[in-house]
Formats: C-alpha cells, sequence, structure tokens
C-alpha cells in the first residue's frame, strides 16, 4: 500500500526547475537551518557543515528535474546533503578524537529519588560527547538514531556491510554510556 506523497512547496520546486532565483532563494530559506544541522552532525565542522549546505543547494537546484516526486522534496535534499556531508568527511580523512579529555559526567539526580536508569544527560553535555566519537561510529550514530536510517540504508550509504553498521552503532552508545 504506497502513499502519496503531497508536497506542499510543489510551486516553489516547479519555479527552481524553471531557473526562478526568488524560488530558489525561498527553498533555500524554508531548508537551509534543518539541512546545517543535518551537515553539521555528519562532519562535526561548521566551516565543512556550510561547505557541504551550499554542495548540497547546489547539487540540488543542477538535477532538480530528476525529482520524482516520490518523497518529500525535504528528504530528496537530506538525502543529498546526508552524501555531500559524508563526501566531505571521507576527503578530509578526519583522525577519530579520543576521549582523553575525560569523561562527561552524568546528571544524577540522586537526592530526588531517581534510579540509576532515569539519570539525565543535560543536551550540550550528550552534543559535546557525540562530537567525540570517532567518525566512523559518529556517521553511523547519526545516521542511524538521528537521521532515522535503518542499517541496510546506513550500509548502503557508507558502503559498508549491515552488520557493519549495526556493530559501530553498538560501539558509539557503549562508548557515550562510559561518559
Amino acid at each position: 500500500m504506497e502513499k502519496d506523497v503531497i508536497n506542499i512547496h510543489a510551486e516553489l520546486i516547479d519555479g527552481c526547475v524553471r531557473g526562478d532565483r526568488a524560488a530558489q532563494n525561498e527553498v533555500y530559506r524554508l531548508y537551509s537551518k534543518a539541512m546545517f544541522n543535518i551537515a553539521l552532525r555528519i562532519t562535526n565542522n561548521r566551516d565543512d557543515a556550510e561547505d557541504a549546505l551550499q554542495e548540497s543547494f547546489a547539487s540540488a537546484f543542477k538535477n532538480l528535474r530528476s525529482y520524482k516526486g516520490t518523497a518529500t522534496f525535504g528528504a530528496w535534499l537530506k538525502r543529498i546533503v546526508i552524501n555531500k556531508a559524508i563526501n566531505v568527511v571521507k576527503k578530509k580523512q578526519v583522525e577519530t578524537v579520543t576521549f582523553e579529555e575525560g569523561g562527561i559526567e552524568l546528571l544524577a539526580e540522586s537526592d530526588h529519588g531517581l534510579w540509576p536508569e532515569e539519570i539525565t544527560l543535560s543536551v550540550e553535555k550528550v552534543k559535546r560527547a557525540v562530537k567525540l566519537l570517532p567518525v566512523g561510529y559518529r556517521l553511523v550514530f547519526s545516521l542511524y538514531l538521528l537521521e532515522g536510517y535503518d542499517h541496510q540504508e546506513i550500509a548502503e550509504i557508507l558502503g559498508i556491510t549491515t552488520s557493519t553498521s549495526k556493530s559501530q552503532f553498538n560501539r558509539s552508545k557503549k562508548k557515550l554510556e562510559k561518559f
């Protein structure tokens, strides 16, 4: 049973196909912040994320005629951003960051009667911990948990096996649990 995809920005996308700069600017305005955040989670570097974002929009506008409308425009663009961000990471051959800076402390609320399972983490501390993950772990963790891809899709995107994706994800969780 297939769902019909309703594209709420169909007129803007048609304008972009025609080369309408105002339509392109509006599409960029609507999608750039979310797409930048995706690129930043993957690249772990603001400048690299900006580069990936610009390359993504240039590629999207250039290849917009290939957009078939079988998925939302946002999902189509997200896949481009993820691929460009991964390419940036691969090009830089980023060295993995070690966890030598010390662990990230958990904010235990034991005084308030919470059990260890109920320990909370601040969002900023989680973000810092994810940034410290080795590149492979961070990519799989971000794609699976934050972007919603399954391990088969991650394997195809990264050119790895499904089992490698699963093990990288499990290892990333274990690394994060230590902090």
